[in-house]
């Protein structure tokens, strides 16, 4: 797990200093060591966190002279190993011992198609030397970010959209668009849009390549298709319960890979024991699992701590327990709003940014339990939209944080537009290749909601404190597999339904049949106290009076009634408005 950045000048040389600048910004994201190399008009930035192969072998950008190919790489191949072994017998030699050497020999081999041979999480840049040519991946569900930004002489790209901005040259106006998609679908920006007009970002699963002269072409190497196959028809229930199981036992052990020690995240609910039961079942000791509790504010509890421990003691880990105070989460505010690589509302983000600075005191890597929900129907709004007749209008009143109308109401006529995050999802529904309403809303969540919330919050508040973070929910043979297993598996009984029995063969029945939780910071659901005087701050500066986003009547209202003014799925309004402004001001955006 690393950052990386890079400029393509089609005029010219490439700066050097922006460049430069792009690393420096990343360096939490890889403290371990930094590179910078130019060839001709292209110039490659890489910030290291060391995991697999430690030794300065494996340092970036890599260059491999025999082949005329340079890397920068952010991520992790899991079957690296395997990989290595094939091209080896293919008449390959390495230098070195880890996955970054293995990507570059793999796309010698078999061209940019050579993702579709990795398991894993990626985002690279490869250069080749001879024909001048720029190759830019990302992996199939987006776990690895990359954001572009087109410059006055070329195009820049970076694993974060903060770097983009420290190399300046960049247009910061807001994009209309991006906004009221940040508005309407819980913070959430599909790609290739961001907040800002002038980056954009790399979809999952897409191949870009950029020729000396500029000219690009993209493709699509991997898709899903949500629903039932025909050739499924002949499995059971029981048959789909098997198969779950085995996918996942092969996805979190392909997550072990590593050459420094792994953890777990153990929030207590079921998709985190899981991943420490199945570690277990599978022979692992001496599993680390990390768990973080906040202060209860009225009749909400700010911990599981009762279902972690349960968890842990079934398993026998080295388990730690990690209490914030208010204090504490207060103060933290400002630096995890300014570690969003985009502005993300939804309340654990923080929860995630000081979980992550405690847990890397202990190790380098740990596994997470984010993306079941998506993939296996686990929200509450799936058992309505079973049947519905009309799914883009019923997915957008349970989904949507604001209609249309209070869109109005809340942004100045200068950045308010059509109603674009209702068109947006019309013409996804409209194209989706699944046929039932279920479907169709599964898929909107797995590959653009799950890709830009809880996926990219986990990824940014994990390396602001130089953690990586592995998915095992997101293995795309895993992902793949839920697709075909049919809706009614999956949303029965409260939702996860053949999740659940797969994981009644290894973790407690208490954590199974338990009500569904979720990672409580209820301070910041409410708001009251010194957080309403922290989101006023934000909200009262001169920055955020003259910026012309909001109507001035509309944050009052928020401001007077924080607890009154809540979306849909029961998140902050006052939140989401004051996390966007904050990121703003953090970034130094006018």
């Amino acid at each position: 797990m690393c950052g990386i950045c890079g400029e393509i000048t089609f005029t010219g040389r490439p700066d050097l200093a922006a460049i430069q600048s792009m690393t420096d910004a990343m360096h939490r994201r890889g403290p371990d060591s930094r590179g910078v190399i130019a060839r001709g008009g292209v110039s490659l930035g890489h910030a290291r966190l060391s995991i697999i192969d430690v030794s300065s072998l494996s340092e970036q950008p890599m260059v491999d002279s025999d082949l005329g190919l340079s890397i920068a790489f952010n991520g992790c191949i899991y079957n690296y190993q395997d990989l290595r072994a094939t091209l080896i017998g293919k008449g390959y030699r390495f230098f070195s011992g880890g996955d970054t050497e293995v990507i570059l020999k793999a796309y010698h081999a078999w061209g940019a198609r050579c993702v579709e041979r990795f398991h894993g999480m990626f985002a690279f840049a490869i250069l080749e030397r001879d024909s001048g040519r720029v190759v830019l991946a990302r992996d199939r569900l987006g776990v690895k970010p990359l954001y572009l930004a087109e410059t006055s002489t070329g195009l820049r790209f970076a694993s974060t959209l903060p770097a983009l901005l420290a190399a300046g040259d960049v247009d910061t106006s807001i994009d209309p668009i991006g906004l009221h998609h940040y508005m309407s679908l819980h913070a959430v920006v599909p790609p290739p849009r961001t907040i800002l007009k002038g980056v954009q970002k790399l979809p999952p699963a897409t191949i870009m390549t950029i020729a000396p002269d500029g000219q690009r072409t993209t493709e699509t190497y991997w898709s899903l298709t949500m629903g039932e196959r025909s050739s499924d028809r002949r499995m059971s229930e029981e048959d789909w319960i098997d198969a779950t199981h085995e996918a996942l036992s092969r996805a979190v052990e392909r997550r072990r890979v590593a050459d420094v020690p792994v953890g777990v995240l153990l929030s207590g609910g079921l998709d985190s024991s899981l991943v420490v039961g199945l570690l277990a079942e599978a022979g692992h000791a001496d599993l680390k699992t990390f768990a973080i509790g906040f202060e209860s504010v009225g009749d909400i509890c700010g911990d599981e701590f009762q279902y972690s421990d349960l968890v842990a003691r079934r398993f026998g880990t080295e388990h730690h327990q990690i209490r914030i105070g208010a204090d504490r989460m207060l103060t933290a505010l400002p630096d995890a709003i300014a570690a969003m690589a985009e502005p993300m509302m939804s309340h654990d983000a923080v929860g995630f940014y000081l979980l992550s600075q405690e847990v890397a005191k202990h190790v380098k890597v740990v596994q997470s339990g984010q993306g079941a929900d998506e993939i296996f129907g686990g929200y509450h709004w799936y058992p309505p939209l079973m049947h519905s007749n009309d799914v883009s209008s019923d997915y957008r009143a349970i989904y949507f944080d604001r209609d249309h109308a209070e869109m109005a109401e809340a942004l100045t006529d200068d950045v308010l537009g059509d109603d674009y995050s209702r068109d947006y999802v019309d013409e996804h529904f409209a194209q989706s290749a699944s046929s039932r309403p279920i479907d169709k809303v599964l898929d909107i969540d797995t590959k653009v909601m799950l890709v830009d919330d809880p996926v990219k919050r986990v990824d940014n508040m994990t390396m602001a404190w130089s953690l990586e973070a592995r998915v095992p929910f997101l293995d795309h043979e895993l992902v793949e597999l839920a697709g075909r297993v049919p809706a009614d598996l999956k949303v029965r009984d409260g939702g996860k339904y053949v999740l659940k029995e797969a994981a009644r063969r290894v973790v407690p029945s208490e954590v199974i049949d338990r009500p569904k939780g979720y990672f409580p910071v209820p301070a910041l659901k409410y708001l009251r106290g010194p957080y309403r005087d922290f989101v006023h701050d934000i909200l009262d500066t001169p920055a955020a009076r003259e910026r012309g986003i909001f109507r001035r009547d509309y944050v009052d209202k928020l401001l007077a009634d924080p607890e009154g003014n809540l979306t849909p799925k029961g998140h902050s309004k006052l939140w989401q408005v004051a996390v966007l402004e904050g990121w703003l001001q953090a970034h130094h955006i006018h």
